[in-house]
């Protein structure tokens, strides 16, 4: 429960007559009424006021909710002069005059915004008058819930209502209620407009209204405001609470990795072989390929500095750059002419989180294909890298699964010198965790971009290939439980 719905439901006890206790002292809605109709009656017989036309009797089947046994229920229409006021020019509106629009109200807190003036603003259409202490409700988006009380005289937009209860219904009182999750309900439920919906006037004057002696409806009240000072802190602790939830897995998540890449998830074992072992048969391996034409001798890469690593990694594990133990490659940089069928050309808007995305992909011909092909064919364990724009540090592992042939542009592709030297899924995890160091040293402007020199250039903590193993089995077992915790 966020601090909007605890206000709502103090609204809805207080206009169930459950937030404060009755006193019998205080009399009964039902001679308020008796009070209010004598008053009527009078001013009619003055011809102050002209005669309403009488609202039909409430049924049982209107009634939302019952109320203690001293208040009365009655129709909004016969409390207030709902749909029924007086309109003027903007034109006539003098130019010192306060100028009402829905925008400086405030939804759900009845406060206002904004406080303008008639010589501050241009308008031309026609405004509804209000005086001090007139409910000034919004019938326009209902929903929105904009409802205040004139501080006063002034000028409304004509989609604002002035109601006007008299001296016997205390306005504030009138506020809760019109703010009431009930009310909201009863006017979502009757406005019509599909883009503009707003309560009508027949529908207004219909709602049915809990009525408490006057007494009560301002205990009610000062009840309310006592309890508002409380719900805003509720809502502070509640929102950082929530922001905590909200960061708490990713933060588990990034500590996890974290703690994988040091090597202090898993247990070093004594009887596997070292990375060193294992990065010498890397590069053996990378001379057949070069012996055989199957990939270029890469540039002798920088000796590997103090001042370069991050952190401290355990004996049996070795710091290397990605190209030395894998094959750090790109798509195209081109723009190939586009088919309405043929390959995809993926780019680093086409996958996020693990999952491709192509609904907006682009196709290129066989002939595109196969020439992009020769220097990034996409094959099973290969890793797709986003290196430019927003989405910089996406990636997805491709498998089985999720295969297909593909060209590539301007993504980054990490593939194996030799399969099952290195587990795609421990260097994914290490990509994963490098990401925001990554984000925060990339290159360019509005079009930022990681280029594929940092990351061939990139540290990576290698362990053993069997440890490499445990470590993902170990990552893939603890992260479901992070998205569990704050549930």
């Amino acid at each position: 429960m966020n601090g909007q719905d605890l206000k709502n439901s103090i609204l809805q006890l207080a206009i169930q007559g459950k937030l404060v206790e009755q006193r019998e002292e205080e009399g009964t809605a039902k001679e308020l009424l008796e009070q209010i109709k004598a008053e009527i009656e009078q001013q009619i017989k003055e011809e102050k006021i002209k005669k309403k036309n009488k609202l039909p009797e409430i049924k049982e089947d209107e009634i939302p909710f019952d109320i203690p046994d001293s208040w009365e229920w009655v129709r909004l229409g016969d409390l207030c002069n709902y749909g029924k006021c007086n309109s003027i020019a903007a034109k006539n509106v003098p130019h010192d005059a306060w100028l009402l629009d829905l925008e400086d109200i405030e939804k759900d807190s009845g406060k206002i915004l904004n406080k303008k003036r008639r010589k501050d603003v241009k308008s031309t259409s026609s405004k509804h008058i209000f005086k001090r202490g007139d409910v000034l409700y919004s019938k326009l988006r209902p929903y929105l819930n904009k409802v205040v009380i004139a501080c006063e005289d002034g000028y409304s937009t004509s989609e604002i209502l002035p109601l006007d209860f008299g001296e016997h219904i205390y306005n504030r009182y009138s506020q809760t209620v019109l703010m009431s999750p009930y009310f909201i309900d009863y006017t979502v439920k009757c406005s019509y407009g599909v883009k503009m919906p707003r309560l009508g006037t027949t529908d207004g004057q219909m709602a049915v209204f809990p009525l408490p002696p006057l007494e009560e409806q301002k205990r009610i009240v000062a009840k309310i405001e006592e309890l508002m000072p409380y719900v805003e802190k509720y809502n502070n602790a509640y929102s950082e609470v929530d922001e905590l939830n909200k960061k708490f897995p990713e933060g588990m998540q990034k500590s996890i990795l974290q703690y994988a890449i040091q090597g202090k998830l898993v247990e070093q074992r004594k009887d596997e072989d070292t990375a060193e072992e294992l990065y010498q048969q890397i590069q053996e391996e990378k001379k057949k390929l070069v012996k055989e034409n199957k990939i270029k001798k890469n540039m002798k890469l920088p000796e590997i500095t103090e001042d370069e690593i991050p952190f401290d990694i355990p004996e049996n594990w070795k710091w290397t750059r990605f190209s030395e133990v894998i094959d750090v490659r790109d798509g195209t940089h081109d723009t190939p002419a586009y088919v309405s069928k043929g390959y995809p050309l993926i780019t680093g808007k086409d996958f996020y989180n693990g999952y491709f995305e192509l609904s907006k992909t682009r196709y290129v011909s066989e002939k595109d294909y196969k020439e992009i092909s020769k220097r990034s064919k996409v094959e099973v364990g290969d890793i797709l890298f986003s290196m430019i724009g927003g989405n910089i540090g996406s990636m997805i592992l491709i498998e089985p699964e999720n295969y297909f042939e593909m060209a590539i542009k301007n993504v980054a592709l990490f593939k194996q010198y030799t399969p099952n030297m290195i587990m795609s899924k421990y260097l994914m995890y290490y990509l994963k965790s490098q990401v925001s160091k990554m984000k925060a040293n990339s290159s360019g402007g509005a079009q930022a971009f990681v280029s594929l020199t940092v990351l061939r250039n990139y540290l990576i903590p290698l362990p053993p290939l069997e440890e490499q193993k445990r470590i993902v089995h170990k990552i893939e077992e603890l992260l479901p439980y992070t998205k569990q915790l704050v549930k």
